[in-house]
């Protein structure tokens, strides 16, 4: 089994993050209990929804600090009143892991009003495979734990679309017309990593804009994916509004396209820019080394990634190539004169360091990792 940098807190908290991203076996690592919910049990499913009271019968003879662990809390939102109540009245801990926080996000919903830590977690990182990351077998087959260890890494691929389109879609009765949600993944797969304009996704999707909207924020609610908005600046340029999204593993786009083979040119770099950016949040969410990221661009330049930490920044900026071409430097040195911009990085799968005449970083993509740790700013 392999080390998760995900540290577990000492306080009550919630813990996302997609199906078969490790949540699970965490907990059942590192947390001992007093109490154990799991609501993917239809029984105690039906139980605790048809007697709330029976839940806070379990917990009220509990002791203070003692923990409880719900699993799937999203199934039974209603329950996040007891907890509430145990925490307030008997200093009780509780851990609530789930892969979908859109039912509580609907109006009403008892969110525990910030006595509980929001986490997430994610596919493996580099730096918990160690000498096992393979970036080209990343690339091809994504880095989410159910998937990793399997041995027909495709089978379990498919299994894990039509595991989501059941159990999270149609179980959770999150979208009314199922047909139009699985023309919208695909179209959504064939833009990981590029700009939108969400009038053109519900053209190729034969679906309503708001339709759409709602689509993507059902991909990011079910912590599948995520929009990444341009950066505000006050560079004399006019900047681009439309959002980017990127999925949170690159197994996952292929295999909602359902592209099995060997990786090909096309694909190398939307997947390779998403997995940097997926490195990026996990960063943000573990080690607290990021504050925000967005995007910069003009009609006619771009960077990748603009990364807010302490109130400074770093912009960086994703290729796949084999070696540097001076064209790949042209969006960093278009943003040289952002105020507080402390580094500029190039980051390539695998290169030399070396820093250009005008203080432009290039770097592998395990040095990149590894600078992560302690932070770009």
């Amino acid at each position: 089994m392999y080390g998760r940098l995900f540290e577990l807190p000492n306080t009550s908290f919630f813990l996302f993050g997609p199906r078969g991203s490790g949540k699970t076996s965490f907990l059942k690592e590192h947390l001992r209990p007093a109490l154990h919910v799991d609501l993917l049990s239809q029984e105690l499913f039906i139980r605790y929804a048809s007697e709330p009271g029976l839940f806070r019968s379990k917990i009220q003879v509990l002791k203070a600090g003692d923990w409880v662990w719900i699993d799937e809390v999203q199934r039974l939102p209603s329950l996040l009143n007891e907890v509430h109540w145990g925490i307030e009245n008997k200093q009780l801990k509780f851990a609530l892991s789930g892969s979908s926080a859109r039912k509580m996000k609907r109006a009403g919903v008892n969110l525990l009003a910030g006595r509980a830590l929001s986490k997430l977690m994610f596919p493996f990182v580099p730096e918990e495979l160690g000498k096992d990351f393979d970036l080209d077998q990343i690339l091809r087959f994504g880095s989410l734990p159910i998937v990793f260890a399997s041995e027909d890494k495709k089978e379990r691929l498919k299994a894990y679309v039509q595991t989501y389109i059941r159990d999270e879609i149609q179980t959770e009765a999150l979208v009314k017309d199922l047909p139009s949600f699985l023309r919208f993944l695909k179209v959504s797969a064939l833009l990981h990593g590029q700009t939108l304009s969400l009038s053109s996704v519900a053209r190729d999707a034969a679906v309503k804009r708001p339709t759409v909207e709602n689509y993507f924020s059902i991909l990011e609610d079910t912590l599948l994916g995520k929009l990444l908005y341009p950066f505000e600046s006050g560079l004399r340029v006019k900047e681009r509004r439309h959002p980017k999204f990127y999925w949170v593993d690159p197994g996952l786009v292929r295999a909602i396209r359902e592209d099995w083979g060997p990786l090909v040119a096309t694909e190398r770099g939307p997947l390779f820019e998403g997995l940097v950016f997926m490195l990026l949040r996990s960063a943000q969410y573990y080690q607290g080394t990021i504050d925000e990221i967005s995007y910069w661009g003009t009609p006619d330049l771009e960077v990748d990634f603009i990364v807010k930490a302490h109130s400074k920044f770093a912009a960086v900026e994703v290729k796949s190539g084999e070696r540097l071409r001076k064209d790949d430097l042209a969006g960093l040195k278009s943003i040289g004169d952002l105020p507080k911009l402390k580094r500029r990085i190039l980051v390539y799968p695998s290169v030399e360091h070396q820093e250009t005449s005008d203080g432009i970083e290039v770097m592998g993509f395990q040095q990149f990792s590894d600078e992560l740790k302690t932070g770009l700013v």
